[in-house]
């Protein structure tokens, strides 16, 4: 794809997008705003993936170096 208007065409609007489940879709331990993360989530949406995994990491607790979000 080169653009949301190809995205749009091929997988639809997003009021029409159901996301699919397969064994693509598995949780990643990649914190928020990481790249690794940016990638997971644009390679969910690529595949037509729900964005969000229940498992995904939902805080920085073990990290080493990271910031911590403010309180």
């Amino acid at each position: 794809m080169r653009n949301v208007f190809d995205a749009i065409t091929q997988f639809g609007h997003d009021e029409d997008f159901v996301p699919h489940v397969n064994e693509d879709f598995m949780p990643t331990a990649a914190p928020a705003g990481s790249p690794e993360k940016i990638e997971t989530l644009a390679r969910r949406v690529q595949l037509g993936l729900p964005l969000w995994h229940p498992e995904d990491r939902n805080d920085y607790s073990g990290l080493t170096g990271a910031v911590r979000p403010r309180e």
